[in-house]
């Protein structure tokens, strides 16, 4: 159990309407668009941690030193089931693929993991209050406008740029253990929709992640991506080594 608040939610929020909501996923850009907001003395009401349960450790470390840094809290909100039931054990009732067991690993078409462990989870958050996401001005192309949901991008009104936002938060004695040294990006560590290299240096790196990425992906009835299955993905990376070392 982390420091910081968590709780499970599946309530609805229908009367607390009109607050200002932020969407705190702990990364550079919501981390910067959050400590802006603060000292800009812009309305906050809630912030909100949707925990997939697959964030790299030095990711919750992250929050509680944010939580701390802040001096308020920072509610952290877990679906009812697990990453883990998702992949492998809920049984669809549905559809052409009715009694089939578990959605398997996701992919560019179907990212149900964000579905059913963050937008699901976040919803009842969402209806008639003021949301705030943390997209940098360099990805502004991903700022929706979304029919009965008021969304904000600060960093974007503000042409906050990742790289700007990154640097803003190393100033404030935020590192992330030095995530943000090995990976681009820093979300869910068993994501499939990795770049072959931040794959590379997560099996380098975090030797405990690997061989739990290697027993999920035994789990499911997909494989991990449509060119390697996490076992490839290792010999692929063994082979590397052995080449280089040889070369």
């Amino acid at each position: 159990m982390h420091g910081y608040n968590w709780i499970c939610y599946t309530c609805n929020m229908g009367k607390d309407i009109n607050k200002h909501i932020i969407s705190f996923s702990g990364g550079k850009d919501s981390t910067a668009m959050l400590l802006m907001m603060i000292e800009k003395n812009i309305p906050i009401d809630k912030i909100i941690f949707c925990d997939t349960g697959m964030e790299f450790p030095q990711m919750y470390n992250h929050i509680e030193k944010v939580e701390k840094y802040i001096q308020r809290p920072i509610i952290t909100l877990k679906a009812k089931h697990s990453f883990e039931y998702w992949l492998a054990e809920h049984i669809k009732t549905k559809g052409k693929n009715k009694g089939k067991i578990g959605y398997g690993w996701s992919d560019f078409r179907n990212r149900w993991c964000t579905t059913l462990l963050k937008i699901n989870v976040m919803r009842p958050y969402c209806k008639g209050n003021i949301e705030y996401h943390g997209i940098a001005y360099d990805e502004r192309q991903r700022c929706k406008t979304i029919k009965n949901r008021n969304i904000k991008y600060p960093l974007v009104d503000w042409k906050i740029t990742e790289k700007h936002a990154l640097r803003y938060c190393y100033n404030k004695g935020f590192d992330w253990g030095g995530l943000y040294d090995k990976f681009v990006r820093v979300s869910c560590w068993c994501c499939p929709l990795q770049r072959i290299g931040e794959l590379r240096i997560l099996y380098y790196n975090f030797p405990e992640l690997w061989q739990e990425l290697k027993r999920l992906d035994k789990l499911s009835y997909r494989k991990f991506r449509n060119d390697y299955s996490v076992e490839e993905l290792e010999q692929k990376f063994k082979y590397e080594r052995k080449i280089k070392v040889n070369y």
